[in-house]
């Protein structure tokens, strides 16, 4: 996957501006083929890349299909890690068999949207593309995954997921997501979100968390409120103090909404100071998605513990 996503399937016409489509069986071919062409676009399954072409935004002067690659289609166990194929599409991730490895990277899957953008989408295009409302984002976020980075002349390069995100480290030419190494905590994981309208829709407000009860620790992201997954550090740490990790994950209820509320605020802080020392009040929309925030993150920490 590359620093975009896209191709076939959701659109009733080709793009006009492709001047040519190369077809690579491997993702060496593919990398080959994007240094040979700088200004071709590398294409999987098109969720973001035909909706762009379609309304006039981008105009490719070549693709790179990446449908043909198998070897990024499936996943493969890796001393305590599985190694995810960039090509993974959401409908494969949310079946049981996938579930059963990485539950929130499942649910995430199968909140992705209706089943034709659930079937076309995959792994590394959500990453690659890092839209804010990318529900595989937070969950990656939260479990620290590590991205392998495949370059010209059969180079790989790691580097974390939040990285990317961040824009620490980006793709060079030529360069392509091949795989997500994403480690296995054998530990309960959860995945909310929280959309503006009934059934699979973009999220307004998203959170993925996870046990780590090797380190005693907890693991939250929130997506959707910002343009990269946040991390509430300070809230993890704290409430991974109250857990009682060797009586049954124990921890009273009155700090799952302390929580809930810590998580909240770190994402989305009061509004600062005036200049006569007044706190001015945050607007009643963002105070409604702070509350949003804070329920999410409560409500994934009650079900990860119990």
């Amino acid at each position: 996957m590359g620093q975009r996503e896209g191709a076939a399937g959701l659109t009733t016409h080709a793009p006009q501006a492709a001047q040519a489509v190369t077809l690579p069986t491997t993702l060496d071919e593919a990398v080959a083929a994007l240094t040979a062409v700088p200004a071709a676009v590398p294409v999987a399954g098109g969720t973001d890349l035909m909706a762009a072409v379609n309304s006039g935004q981008l105009r490719p002067a070549a693709l790179v299909g990446l449908g043909k690659i198998s070897e990024i289609r499936g996943w493969q166990y890796q001393d305590g890690h599985a190694l995810l194929g960039a090509g993974l599409t959401h409908a494969r991730m949310g079946r049981p068999d996938f579930a059963a490895l990485i539950p929130a990277l499942a649910a995430a899957a199968r909140a992705a949207g209706p089943p034709h953008i659930r079937n076309a989408g995959t792994l590394g295009g959500n990453i690659a593309s890092a839209a804010p409302t990318g529900d595989a984002l937070p969950v990656l976020a939260a479990l620290e995954a590590t991205l392998i980075i495949a370059g010209p002349g059969g180079a790989r390069r790691e580097i974390p997921v939040s990285h990317l995100l961040a824009g620490m480290d980006m793709l060079r030419a030529g360069e392509l997501i091949g795989y997500v190494r994403v480690p296995l905590l054998h530990a309960p994981q959860v995945f909310l979100k929280a959309t503006g309208r009934t059934g699979p829709g973009r999220a307004v407000a998203s959170v993925a968390l996870v046990l780590d009860p090797a380190r005693r620790g907890v693991r939250c992201a929130v997506g959707a409120i910002a343009p990269m997954p946040l991390r509430p550090l300070q809230a993890e740490q704290w409430v991974g103090r109250l857990i009682d990790w060797d009586n049954n994950r124990a921890l009273v209820p009155e700090a799952l909404n302390a929580f809930g509320e810590y998580v909240a605020a770190a994402c989305i802080p009061d509004a600062a100071p005036a200049e006569d020392g007044s706190v001015p009040q945050l607007p009643p929309a963002v105070l409604h998605l702070r509350r949003t925030v804070a329920a999410l993150a409560r409500r994934a920490l009650g079900r990860a513990l119990s």
